[in-house]
């Protein structure tokens, strides 16, 4: 994906945290066309059930782009029997090799309550170093909140929150209606 032909990920922030046995997912609800809120009450969060696995996946970039590889995804679950790594790096092979899924513009943020993954189209399936990611215009600033606060007696969806509520202050393409999907491991 070059960036003249996909200028950012304007219009979101999803972060994933991993702590006390539960994983949280959680996602602002802003889409943006350039400057302008198109909608304000987006859901971003998904929760996937293909074949009976329980999946919580987020994800930023085009809506569209996102569906399909979420769809994509449900395909590689039940064809793995639920085994999300190896899953995300076949979701994760196909987007970088396949002329079709190269052309999509989105990142996604996958758990199955144990595993937490960032998947991207340049065939990357990273793993959080402290039991954070996030990923979207404001995933920085939400990246940023929730690992100052990882050591503090707040839960995984209260850092979420925190974390959300601190990014949607900052960035523009970022508000603060925040949808969360909880998972436990």
């Amino acid at each position: 994906m070059s960036e003249e032909s996909f200028p950012g990920w304007h219009g979101t922030t999803i972060i994933g945290v991993r702590k006390g046995g539960q994983v949280v997912v959680a996602g602002d609800g802003q889409v943006s066309l350039g400057n302008t809120v198109i909608k304000g009450t987006a859901r971003k969060v998904r929760r996937l059930r293909p074949g009976g696995h329980e999946v919580v996946a987020g994800f930023a970039g085009s809506t569209a782009d996102a569906f399909t590889l979420l769809e994509r995804l449900e395909t590689k679950l039940e064809a793995a029997h639920g085994q999300l790594q190896r899953a995300a790096v076949e979701l994760a092979k196909d987007w970088r090799t396949d002329k079709y899924l190269q052309k999509l513009e989105a990142m996604l943020i996958v758990t199955d309550g144990r595993e937490l993954y960032v998947i991207t189209g340049a065939g990357d399936v990273l793993e959080p170093e402290h039991d954070v990611t996030a990923i979207g215009s404001g995933g920085n600033y939400a990246l940023a909140a929730a690992r100052a606060l990882m050591d503090s007696d707040l839960s995984a969806e209260q850092i979420a929150r925190k974390a959300m509520a601190i990014a949607a202050d900052i960035c523009v393409f970022t508000n603060g209606n925040v949808i969360v999907e909880t998972i436990s491991g």
